[in-house]
């Protein structure tokens, strides 16, 4: 295996899960590391270069929940969680602690291989050359967007955000007033080959809010164009 191999992270207790998840990673490319418990991963993930991890919400010692925490307090790696819940309220659940993704058991191995190829795209995914070093600032530079090194600054302090907050910010920012639909965002944002829950779309923006808005319930950014989408009220 090539030493440029992207290091994903397998964090589940159910050993059958974990070993062909890792097969069929290690078959595409992948350098895998696995953990079975929440301190484990952490260990890991402390240790190594993780770029990327495929996270178990129900673990025997620490939730899948407080990892994400932990990770997200450090850490913008993209995060696939998976869970046997499918249910729409689990699912914003996970998307609202950090998650990018979601896959729910029993998946198909080649569908995850396919999430983890598109994430992993999305977080390195090149933008024309007039953009590349892209500097959007709003409202006398109290937001501060930059695309060349994917931070974002809000009064001076910097946010942090995940791989797919940003990528809906930046797309939102870059045409002011301009109202995307979750489709347009999902397609635009996400590429093609984004096989997630539309409603995703709706997670990202709650966590975006919470995040660069004084006041979410006023927002003057991130603005709702009822029954459409969503549009940047920056000046």
């Amino acid at each position: 295996m090539g030493t440029g191999s992207k290091k994903v992270l397998i964090v589940d207790d159910e050993v059958k899960i974990v070993e062909f998840t890792e097969v069929y990673l290690i078959n595409s490319g992948y350098e895998v590391y696995k953990a079975y418990t929440g301190k484990e991963a952490l260990a890991i993930f402390q240790t190594q270069r993780i770029d990327l991890v495929l996270l178990d919400l129900m673990l025997p010692d620490i939730s899948g929940e407080q990892i994400c925490n932990e990770i997200r307090k450090t850490s913008k790696v993209p995060i696939i969680m998976l869970t046997a819940k499918s249910g729409d309220e689990n699912i914003i659940h996970g998307l609202d602690i950090g998650a990018d993704d979601y896959m729910t058991k029993p998946f198909s191995p080649r569908q995850m291989v396919a999430r983890v190829n598109a994430l992993l795209r999305r977080v390195k995914v090149e933008t024309p050359p007039d953009q590349r070093e892209g500097i959007i600032a709003f409202h006398k530079d109290n937001l501060i967007i930059n695309h060349s090194d994917y931070t974002v600054k809000k009064s001076g302090e910097n946010v942090s955000l995940t791989p797919s907050e940003f990528k809906i910010l930046y797309t939102l920012a870059n045409r002011p007033n301009k109202v995307f639909t979750r489709d347009e965002l999902i397609h635009i944002a996400f590429e093609d080959d984004y096989l997630g829950y539309d409603r995703t779309i709706d997670s990202h923006i709650k966590n975006l809010r919470a995040k660069i808005e004084d006041n979410s319930k006023e927002c003057r950014y991130i603005l709702t164009v009822r029954g459409i989408g969503y549009k940047f009220g920056g000046e």
